[in-house]
């Protein structure tokens, strides 16, 4: 491969030997048929070598589009390669709606259900959650297809691209609805001691975002259908747009002071014509048992004064238990707790470890897409069905066509 091809946030330059953007299943299909190692980009913005290979690396950007409203208007198939802002657009347009997205809308719809990628919201699951069948080429280049009620389907949703190339998925929609954005400043950290649950859940969807210099929560943004006034929990509303992270332009961020607008245009926190956060970073999260969430928030408090010097800003969130093996939300209402760090590696994955053992008495699941130092061995505890998962791979992938140093790294065989 001559040109240098890095990740989203430029941590990571693949070393694949070629890359190739595939225009159908059955390009695709020859792709596989011609042996691996073989990885697919996705809009590369997973932060660890995930989607790295030394063989061959796809992009599924090229595939038809698809969007195929069903006739009962309750679900849409989309393809492999479209991206949730492009598809929300449509749905809006079309008097339709996913359940929520994640805080950017720049990411692939496949990849981020993949990975278990999530909004916020005590009432929403993941993203992933949403899909009701799944269509993959496995490792012998058979189309396969997986819908909700077979055994399989819980273990091949949140699948880490182990084991196909997923060219269609099909997601539950819901009516189209109207949402507004508030923002408020300086949340006292006595409000979120007593009142955390509360505050999760006192809107659609809830996020609070704090820079650990103090143990306040610096912004809450709330998108809620109905309006709100006055102060919230002793914080103020903010006087003007904000930008989560610190110093950013708050031009890039989604429409705030309760102006009413289309869900998609207010569930994002970032606008899709902008660059998403801010574009020179490194993320790492865990999600803990909800009910964990103040005790979480100490065991990060007690060493902020190591995190704060790397961060840019944290953001918690909650969201609501799924049955996918392996989401970090497996059965467990949870609280996530995200990380957006300086682009120094070196400077961040000391602080990484760290934030890892304080919160590990707690049984913390990392987004894998994301920076963790984390053994593989402390990640498969964490998943009841991850054995099961593996079994999934084996029989899909048997010659690991679709595995890399990373996957081998995390499977136990």
């Amino acid at each position: 491969m001559s040109e240098r091809l890095t990740n989203w946030a430029g941590n990571i330059v693949f070393h694949a030997r070629s890359v190739r953007r595939a225009s159908s299943v059955a390009e695709l299909q020859e792709i596989v048929a011609g042996g691996g190692p073989i990885r697919v980009l996705g809009s590369g913005h997973s932060f660890n070598r995930m989607a790295d290979t030394v063989g061959t690396l796809v992009s599924l950007a090229d595939l038809p589009r698809i969007t195929e409203i069903s006739a009962d208007r309750a679900s849409v198939r989309v393809d492999g390669g479209i991206r949730y802002g492009e598809l929300a657009g449509y749905l809006y347009e079309n008097g339709l709606a996913l359940h929520n997205t994640a805080s950017l809308p720049h990411i692939s719809v496949a990849g981020a259900v993949a990975t278990a990628t999530h909004g916020s919201g005590v009432r929403n699951q993941n993203l992933a959650a949403a899909v009701s069948s799944i269509e993959f080429i496995d490792g012998s280049g058979k189309n396969v297809t997986l819908a909700r009620g077979d055994a399989d389907f819980p273990g091949a949703v949140v699948s880490l691209g182990a084991i196909g190339i997923v060219t269609a998925l099909t997601l539950d929609v819901v009516p189209a609805f109207e949402l507004r954005q508030y923002v408020y400043d300086d949340v006292p950290r006595a409000s979120v001691d007593q009142h955390l649950d509360e505050m999760l859940a006192d809107g659609y969807s809830v996020s609070l975002f704090t820079n650990w210099t103090s143990l306040d929560i610096s912004h809450a943004w709330l998108k809620r259908i109905e309006t709100m006034s006055g102060d919230w929990y002793g914080a103020h509303p903010a006087d003007g747009p904000r930008h989560p992270v610190p110093g950013m332009p708050a031009t890039n961020s989604t429409e705030q002071g309760g102006v009413l607008g289309p869900w998609h245009t207010r569930l994002p926190h970032f606008r899709m014509e902008f660059t998403p956060s801010s574009g020179e970073e490194l993320q790492s999260e865990y999600h803990l048992a909800r009910a964990d969430g103040v005790r979480a928030l100490d065991a990060v408090a007690s060493i902020r004064d190591q995190v704060a010097p790397v961060l840019q800003v944290c953001e918690v969130r909650a969201i609501k238990a799924d049955e996918l093996w392996l989401s970090p939300n497996y059965r467990r209402d949870t609280i996530a707790l995200h990380f957006t760090w300086i682009a120094d590696t070196d400077a961040v994955l000391p602080v990484v470890t760290e934030i890892e053992n304080r919160l590990a008495p707690l049984s913390p699941r990392a987004h894998l897409g994301k920076v963790f130092t984390q053994s593989p061995e402390f990640i498969r505890d964490g998943y009841e069905h991850f054995g099961d998962f593996e079994d999934l791979v084996r029989r899909y992938d048997p010659d690991g066509t679709f595995r890399n140093a990373w996957l081998v790294e995390l499977l136990s065989f």
